[in-house]
């Protein structure tokens, strides 16, 4: 009985350790940023991209944004369908003033021609349909590097 104890007693030590170190070193950038992912900076409606960005204030940006970030959802709108496409991710690294993302791999959707994966589910991006890499160029402004898609900044949609 004291053998099984011991060992039950090294073994929660063992997982406490385990929790400390866990907590010390993967939970320090998760704590400088009060919890949020890496990403978080990027939160919310961004118009522009595909044109030159517009006026980024009101109602009327909120009502056609080119892009929102979420926490593992990227929407970007489409110039072929109504519909915004959406991209669930699988990944994001984070720079001091970039962000790597990696998608889900897109699924092939049935047309007529047979299961294909949409043109324009992607960004245009070097690294192909599931990545993207976005750049901070000031406080409200972004930019999709090398996206042939996306040649122009994008600016935050900010209320009134």
């Amino acid at each position: 009985m004291t053998d099984a104890a011991d060992r039950g007693g090294h073994g929660m030590r063992r997982w406490m350790l385990v929790a400390a170190l866990v907590l010390a070193v993967g939970g320090s950038s998760t704590a400088q940023q009060g919890g949020l992912p890496p990403h978080a900076w990027v939160f919310g409606s961004w118009t522009g991209g595909i044109f030159p960005p517009g006026d980024g204030v009101g109602p009327r940006c909120f009502g056609q944004p080119t892009v929102i970030f979420m926490r593992d959802v990227v929407l970007r709108a489409s110039p072929l369908d109504i519909a915004y496409r959406q991209r669930l991710l699988e990944t994001v690294a984070a720079e001091p003033d970039a962000l790597e993302m990696r998608f889900l791999p897109a699924q092939p959707q049935n047309t007529p021609f047979g299961a294909r994966v949409s043109p324009d589910v992607g960004f245009g991006c070097p690294g192909g349909p599931n990545t993207l890499r976005v750049e901070r160029r000031g406080p409200n402004e972004i930019v999709f590097p090398d996206c042939a898609e996306f040649p122009s900044p994008l600016r935050r949609c900010i209320p009134e």
